[in-house]
């Protein structure tokens, strides 16, 4: 199975060279007449937009990726390219988990930052991807365009009696996305958009104005819908500037901003785990944009910083827990999968000391500096049995030594493509150039002073903006 090349994180001769190579991919490409391998090449050669407080943190940043960037590489089928839902975090074992369909859409944005960092041999990412997008276009289980949540990694089924899932098939099509402007490729962007158009949104909404959460063949769709804030912005804008079938651009406004909750002077819409404020992000770049509801960014900026202030409040129940060392979200505990959340009240369960790495790793780009000095401290309390194959367990518990023995694929994904984005904004940029992406965001409403979603131009349904 292939591996990742080694690299050192520090500066040698075979580092710079390969850092090299993909400017002097883009100069050829100009010289050569070739627009579409000269925006690509542009693209890869990665060029640092944030000033990291010091180098030390550039190296950490760049051993997390790595090592989750791993995880996609080594947990994803050789024959169907889908991607295994958990596995070990030392790697060891059989894994006899299913996929999941949002870890296969991590990955597919993954292995475009694995190519452009040179942690693949060349040619290997376009292979990986064109192997999934193959195989989910033709034998991945499906319903009206919506795959299931959890599938057989080997043939493609059904698993585990799951539902078609929406949300899940759209963090699939986010990755499938970025990987198309990514390579600029014709098979992918052929098998891309054959995936992409086949999705029946309207039939998503079962008769509503708000898309359900899945269908299952047994019983129908779900009696849940995505009618309040959650990870759903990705869901509907994906929708609503879809190429067939897609959502009416009044399906933005139909689902509620609440509920909307202060802690510690800091006042965001509330849905207690915090993926939900991070999930959309990892590929839609909300900075400087908004609707007429909400700043989605500074948002999820608030409900981060929120959360750092609440773990530090929370301190005389859990010692361990400070300013430094937070971070929670839906992962694994010491009595199974729990739905955590913070300060906001809406979670399923509450806390018990546990600590997910994941919670700040996904929150990066809002809040660099704090986010930074929880995984480092992370790093040090936890040491080796926190920090493995894959980089950080899904969680642990420093109150009573438990720690999680696994790794998630969705968990890691965030924090893969988080954190390329504070160091990069890599899967912003691609993602951002998708028409599909712009026309989304404009007939939702979104504007900005100095916007940097073009107005779409050329397509007749941008005659119903508001």
């Amino acid at each position: 199975m292939m591996r990742f090349l080694a690299t050192n994180p520090v500066t040698t001769t075979t580092h710079f060279t390969r850092a090299l190579m993909p400017l002097t991919a883009a100069i050829l490409a100009i010289l050569t007449g070739s627009p579409a391998a000269a925006q690509t090449a542009v693209l890869k050669a990665i060029t640092p937009v944030v000033a990291l407080e010091r180098p030390a943190d550039a190296v950490f940043l760049n051993e997390i990726e790595r090592r989750a960037g791993l995880y996609f590489v080594e947990q994803s089928d050789p024959v169907s390219g889908l991607t295994r839902d958990r596995a070990r975090a030392d790697g060891g074992g059989a894994n006899a988990y299913p996929a999941s369909i949002s870890a296969t859409g991590f990955a597919l944005s993954g292995w475009c930052i694995a190519d452009a960092r040179g942690w693949l041999r060349p040619g290997e990412a376009l292979a990986r991807v064109k192997r999934t997008l193959r195989f989910a276009a033709a034998h991945a289980a499906q319903e009206h365009g919506w795959f299931y949540h959890f599938l057989d990694a080997r043939t493609g089924g059904r698993a585990w009696d799951c539902e078609a899932s929406t949300i899940d098939t759209a963090l699939f099509l986010s990755g499938a996305i970025s990987a198309r402007e990514y390579f600029a490729d014709a098979e992918v962007t052929r098998l891309v958009d054959a995936i992409y158009g086949r999705v029946d949104w309207r039939w998503a909404l079962n008769g509503g104005t708000t898309l359900t959460h899945g269908w299952k063949p047994e019983s129908g769709f779900l009696r849940f819908r995505w009618d309040s804030y959650a990870e759903l912005m990705g869901l509907y804008l994906l929708g609503i500037g879809a190429p067939a079938n897609a959502l009416p651009p009044e399906s933005w406004d139909a689902w509620r901003r609440e509920p909307v909750v202060s802690y510690a002077g800091r006042t965001f819409i509330d849905c207690g785990p915090l993926f939900t404020h991070q999930y959309a992000h990892a590929w839609f770049d909300f900075r400087g944009q908004h609707d007429a509801h909400a700043d989605y960014w500074l948002n999820s900026v608030e409900a981060t910083l929120a959360q750092r202030d609440w773990f530090a409040a929370q301190a005389p129940k859990f010692p361990r827990w400070s300013r430094q060392l937070w971070g929670l979200t839906a992962s694994d505990s010491a009595r199974g999968y729990m739905a955590w959340g913070g300060p906001g009240g809406t979670a399923a369960q509450p806390a018990d000391g546990t600590i997910v790495p994941s919670a700040p790793a996904g929150s990066l780009p809002f809040a660099p500096e704090e986010c930074l000095a929880a995984l480092r401290q992370m790093r040090v309390v936890g040491g080796d049995r926190v920090w493995q194959r894959y980089g950080f367990v899904d969680a642990f518990n420093p109150q009573t030594g438990w720690a999680s023995r696994d790794v998630i694929g969705i968990d890691l994904g965030i924090t893969l493509l988080m954190a390329e984005n504070l160091r990069s904004e890599l899967v912003w940029k691609i993602f951002m150039k998708a028409s599909e992406v712009r026309l989304g965001m404009w007939l939702a409403g979104f504007r900005s002073e100095a916007p940097n979603i073009p107005v779409p131009v050329g397509n007749m349904r941008v005659a119903t903006a508001r």
